[in-house]
């Protein structure tokens, strides 16, 4: 291989992996949960780390009733304050039996749609970190975006934070995308 086949080489495997990232895949799924509700709609930026690391509000409908209890809360499998990824949630307040309707189906798996809850850094996660995450949930959406994250160290395991943007909407964002 000459140098300039070298050189061009070089150059695909740098910038492939920028290009990758900077245009982070969109996994869209539907939530086993079926209804007619659509909801109030906003946006909003939350910044978690293992001291502030649990975030909870109430999803009002389009009436302004509390219908859904979004819930961020980490998960820290040394029982510390060691955070290696955070979970979301969306119950149901009318029907409590519904714990977590971020899921394709009520039954847990490995596969991705049923995961998008699961903001997992890992490069085995089911879902790539910065997948852009939208999730129909009756007759609106929530789209999960991480826009940052940072480990300390470096090199380990667990994050000291994770910049998380989030949209409730009640028209669906991947026409916009």
């Amino acid at each position: 291989m000459n140098r300039l086949e070298l050189g061009l080489l070089a150059l695909f495997f740098v910038t492939v992996p920028v290009f990758s990232q900077s245009n982070p895949p969109v996994v869209y799924v539907e939530s086993f949960r079926h209804g007619s509700t659509r909801i109030t709609e906003e946006g909003f930026d939350l910044k978690l780390t293992p001291k502030s690391a649990t975030y909870q509000e109430h999803v009002k409908d389009a009436q302004g009733k509390d219908c859904y209890e979004l819930t961020i809360a980490p998960l820290m499998p040394g029982g510390d304050d060691k955070v290696t990824s955070w979970n979301v949630t969306l119950r149901d307040l009318r029907h409590s039996f519904y714990r977590n309707v971020l899921m394709a189906e009520q039954t847990p798996s490995d596969e991705a749609k049923n995961n998008l809850f699961w903001l997992n850094p890992k490069q085995s996660a089911p879902v790539p970190i910065r997948a852009t995450r939208i999730m129909k949930i009756e007759e609106f959406y929530m789209v999960i975006q991480v826009k940052d994250m940072h480990f300390t160290p470096l090199d380990s395991p667990y994050l000291d934070s994770m910049a998380i943007s989030f949209a409730l909407t009640n028209n669906d964002p991947r026409t916009s995308h």
